[in-house]
């Protein structure tokens, strides 16, 4: 079973809360704008909650007086002729301890419509106020959520920069081993797709849900001080709400978490494709490659579709009971209206009240949706943080000084403990001396190099720096000391200064252009008008293959390394460049001490000693004139590579 397959299963045992603890320490260093978004939380609650309750004043007070108002008077106009009429009518209607003019509430029934309305300025002018006072909450609550977002968005923002700096360093630590292993796409996504996931997660979610909580909470709050009666039977309809949204969390957990692990696999296999295109187009795998990536496309539907077909159970179901809620305060909240246990304005606060709490539970649902989302891809980003450091991750280490002496002691190697690559090697390198290795494909060439630049550490035995062992020594210092020209050289987008100088102090022009001389770069910098601002595309385009062996020797030159490592370095050059690029070879192996991983054996001829792998181990060592005189191995390799040359 793969490995990969192991991680998932034991990621699915994390719980939400242990996701939360992890992500902590990432929202320490911003809590106070967190605070300060809970606390406006808290206001904006409040002025949510205002609005029912403003309307049922409205109501109970100036637009349908409840019953208990009925000993209450009224300022009246008496300059209004309707207001004088009926005052000369019904004289008793006048509440004379009051000082100006007021009628009793309960002489409005003997009012017609326009009278009625003249009377009732007092009802008419409290209606403006609360309309007033409405729209001033109104425009509060806009400033403050206003205030809000803008908060979020700044401490969710900050949280995201801290863990995609956090990822990326994180994985600059880990060994070699890990990119070899994980594909390109499944990286990528973790590092865009999954942290952006978690950004809504900070800016909306967290806080949203606090605010949906405390929403509720408050509305169940108003609807026992408006009436207790009536808030048991609306509670009865909780049961039902509860156990839908259990039910919907725990089966749009899973459907998430299926979405980001297809959806890792896609950019994967699409990040495969793009890549290998032109092995595709020549071995004619258009369609297997279609085949399979459409496989992966409709896994990702399916489980797009279920996740949508859980959700859209969940909504109408939140929907049928939030109708149903309504219905039961309806019936039984009106029955006591009419029989006059609650006022009209209860009623009307309740049902505005009710629609509210729906709304907060519905929220939370969907919030609780884009949390399942987040905490699927923090599963996935701890995968990378829980990964163990590599050698690079490790500071400190010793100054091994000046290079005399490379020892490779009794050293075993393999990828997998079980299978190894190299056996028992043991060989001294002096300073100066080039080694040339030697040895037919998988014999464990680029192997023995990779160990030198500590990618990996070897299963048995050491690599010996003047006596010391390499793993006891600072990485970054010792491969200070070192440069690789690969067989394919990798160039960063960006200018050819800035790939020349990549990781080495910045150096003058005129330096710069001594060392491209050096480097046989005069002709490719003739060539281009912007000189060394040339800007390049992606690896290295548009130099051809032999000017982008060339960068990276000159690369190679601009950090003036003790220990000099060449792996084929004239493979993927043509006949043409590769004159150019063996002069330039040989004055930077002037005076280093040289690692040369041989292809073809004419570029050994001259080292200092040859090494012979086979099948791991050294099975010849010598000058090239001491191992022909061997007739072994060695000497038949150069005998085929003689007349293949002579075809």
């Amino acid at each position: 079973m793969p490995m990969e397959t192991f991680k998932e299963k034991a990621l699915d045992k994390k719980d939400d809360m242990g996701l939360l603890r992890r992500l902590f320490p990432f929202m320490r260093p911003h809590l106070a704008v967190f605070s300060l978004a809970v606390f406006l939380v808290f206001g904006l609650t409040a002025l949510d909650l205002a609005i029912p309750w403003l309307t049922k004043q409205a109501v109970d007070r100036h637009i349908v007086p409840v019953p208990a108002l009925a000993g209450e008077s009224l300022a009246v106009d008496p300059e209004n002729p309707l207001v004088a009429a009926f005052i000369e009518t019904y004289p008793e209607a006048i509440d004379r301890e009051k000082e100006g003019l007021h009628i009793y509430r309960e002489a409005l029934g003997h009012a017609d419509g326009k009278t009625a309305f003249a009377l009732r300025k007092a009802d008419r002018e409290g209606v403006i106020y609360l309309a007033l006072l409405m729209l001033a909450v109104a425009i509060c609550h806009g400033s403050i959520a206003f205030a809000h977002t803008l908060l979020l968005e700044l401490g969710g923002q900050r949280i995201i920069y801290d863990i995609r700096l956090a990822i990326f360093t994180h994985l600059r630590s880990l060994s070699i081993s890990y990119f070899h292993e994980t594909p390109l796409g499944r990286m990528v996504t973790r590092v865009t797709g999954d942290v952006e996931n978690l950004s809504e997660m900070f800016t909306s979610v967290v806080t949203f849900v606090f605010k949906d909580f405390f929403l509720v909470l408050g509305i169940v709050i108003m609807l026992f001080v408006l009436d207790v009666r009536l808030a048991l039977v609306t509670l009865m309809i909780l049961p039902p709400v509860i156990l839908t949204a259990v039910f919907f969390a725990k089966s749009s957990r899973k459907a998430f978490r299926q979405l980001r692990v297809l959806i890792a696999e896609i950019n994967s296999r699409f990040s495969e494709t793009i890549g290998g295109m032109t092995v595709i187009r020549l071995f004619g795998w258009n369609k297997e490659t279609e085949r399979v990536f459409s496989g992966v496309s409709r896994s990702h539907y399916d489980a797009g579709m279920r996740q949508v077909k859980i959700f859209a159970v969940f909504m109408p179901a939140m929907e049928v009971l939030s109708s149903i809620g309504l219905a039961l305060v309806l019936y039984y909240g009106g029955l006591r209206v009419v029989s006059e246990d609650i006022s009209l304005g209860v009623l009307v606060a309740y049902i505005s009240y009710l629609r509210m709490f729906f709304r907060p539970v519905r929220d939370i649902a969907e919030k609780y949706n884009s949390l399942q989302n987040a905490f699927s891809s923090a599963e996935r980003l701890f995968q990378i943080l829980d990964e163990p450091m590599g050698p690079e991750g490790k500071k400190g280490g010793v100054n091994p000084g000046p290079v005399e002496r490379l020892s490779f002691s009794r050293l075993s190697f393999g990828y997998e403990k079980n299978a190894l690559i190299l056996k028992d090697l043991d060989f001294t390198v002096q300073r100066g001396q080039t080694i040339a290795i030697v040895g037919p494909t998988g014999a464990g060439k680029t192997s023995m190099v990779s160990l030198l630049v500590r990618f990996w550490d070897p299963v048995e035995g050491s690599i010996l720096v003047n006596g010391v062992d390499l793993r006891k020594l600072c990485l970054h210092t010792w491969r200070s000391r070192l440069a690789m020209v690969m067989q394919d050289p990798f160039l960063f987008a960006g200018t050819l200064r800035e790939n020349i100088q990549h990781g080495a102090d910045a150096s003058s022009d005129e330096k710069l252009e001594a060392l491209l001389k050096d480097a046989g770069c005069e002709l490719l910098l003739s060539r281009l008008p912007e000189g060394l601002d040339t800007v390049l595309e992606e690896d290295g385009k548009p130099l051809s293959s032999g000017e982008r062996q060339l960068v990276s020797i000159a690369r190679a030159f601009s950090r003036n390394p003790e220990i000099l490592i060449l792996d084929e370095a004239t493979s993927y050059v043509d006949s043409l460049s590769e004159g150019v690029v063996q002069e330039a070879l040989a004055r930077l192996m002037r005076g280093r001490t040289t690692f040369l991983i041989a292809h073809r054996l004419s570029t050994a001829r001259h080292a200092d000693r040859i090494l012979v792998l086979k099948m791991g181990k050294i099975a010849e060592s010598g000058t090239h004139a001491e191992l022909l005189d061997m007739g072994g191995l060695y000497w038949r390799m150069q005998h085929l590579e003689a007349v293949e040359g002579g075809n």
